[in-house]
């Protein structure tokens, strides 16, 4: 399948072009810019290549006249070039749970649905519209859509959060939402509006809660909280995200009498898995990534280059960690990451994670740093 995205470099594109990128052997992702809105005949070439088009560009934050307009608008552009290049991809439009509100963001979103409904009936073309909740995860833009974006950001940079409408929100996890419209790809189903039954409905004061537990357990003391379900861990993981990489590592205390030195490693109220490993000199380890996993990387011996780069960025982020001085750097999901032997005798590191290893859905990505 020839799969384009418009917006795959917003926040749910981002995730959504990453995952399709691990089904290689199913999909081909078409190259998308949002400079194509503007020039109708690359439009038109972007989308006789698609087999398959997910809609998500969009704007959710202006004026009313603008928002409404800007999101009638793009499916407008993506109906007549549909049209007129006499293409009939399947369509999954990014709709919103809002389309029943009497806001811009709603009705464009209702508006748009119409005309990719009326186009499909006139050309024989597949579409579905997904009624999508409110959305959270790693990388969010704080203070544009997401109060739990917004929140995290602030309780990292010593902000102070403020709720203004403590709402009950219906929240679905990003990785959730990549995951479900992978399988409507899959499915083709034959109805134009999906909506989601799995979600969970939090209230604001509830999510603010649960992460300034996260900041005093975890960011001022290093221990990993009680995750009691996989929304706590989603959570847990989406505040993670917000951290500056400046945090670590970490250097533990190192208490010492006439019997030797003990070290703490890890505490942890959430279970898990500890192993170690030896590397030799010269020898790497990992060049890999997690969607879920939570893990700590603690150097007891020898010296050790940790780096990290953030899936889609060049930038490449290096720890350098020395059994001398133990310390532990924590690694975030969607980071690739390896860990080199730098010195000249071996190198002992020691690693948890919050779950145990199952081969058969391990979340272990390869790719090289």
């Amino acid at each position: 399948m020839n799969v384009g995205i418009t917006g795959q470099t917003g926040f749910i594109g981002y995730h959504l072009n990453n995952y399709l990128s691990l089904k290689k052997d199913e999909i081909s992702l078409v190259p998308f810019e949002k400079s194509f809105f503007e020039d109708p005949s690359k439009l038109k070439i972007f989308l006789s290549k698609c087999d398959i088009l997910v809609h998500l560009a969009g704007k959710n934050r202006g004026s009313e006249k603008d928002v409404y307009d800007s999101n009638v608008k793009f499916a407008s552009l993506l109906v007549q070039a549909l049209e007129e290049c006499q293409k009939a991809p399947f369509v999954i439009f990014a709709s919103s749970s809002q389309e029943e509100r009497d806001n811009a963001y709603g009705r464009s979103k209702k508006e748009a649905t119409i005309l990719f409904i009326d186009w499909a009936s006139k050309n024989n073309g597949k579409f579905v519209s997904l009624l999508i909740p409110n959305v959270f995860g790693p990388f969010c833009r704080p203070y544009y859509n997401s109060v739990i974006a917004t929140f995290c950001h602030q309780l990292t940079h010593n902000e102070e959060p403020k709720i203004q409408n403590d709402a009950v929100l219906k929240l679905i996890y990003v990785s959730d939402l990549v995951e479900y419209i992978y399988e409507v790809m899959k499915t083709y189903p034959n109805k134009h509006r999906l909506t989601f039954q799995e979600f969970t409905e939090i209230r604001v004061s509830e999510i603010l809660s649960k992460l300034e537990i996260f900041k005093e357990i975890y960011l001022k003391n290093g221990i990993i909280p009680f995750l009691n379900n996989c929304f706590d861990v989603a959570l847990f993981n989406t505040f993670r995200s917000y951290i500056e990489p400046n945090h670590f590592p970490i250097k533990n205390q190192i208490q010492s009498d006439e019997r030797g030195d003990l070290v703490e490693v890890v505490k942890e109220k959430t279970g898990g898995q500890i192993f170690y490993s030896f590397t030799k000199p010269g020898k790497t380890r990992g060049n890999h990534f997690h969607r879920r996993k939570i893990e700590r990387f603690f150097v007891l011996k020898g010296v050790a280059s940790l780096k990290l780069r953030k899936i889609g960025s060049n930038q490449i982020i290096e720890y350098l960690l020395n059994g001398n001085e133990p310390s532990y750097v924590d690694i975030p999901i969607f980071y690739t990451h390896n860990i080199s032997n730098i010195g000249e005798t071996d190198l002992l590191t020691l690693f948890w994670t919050n779950e145990l290893f199952n081969k058969e859905d391990s979340d272990t990505y390869f790719e090289i740093v």
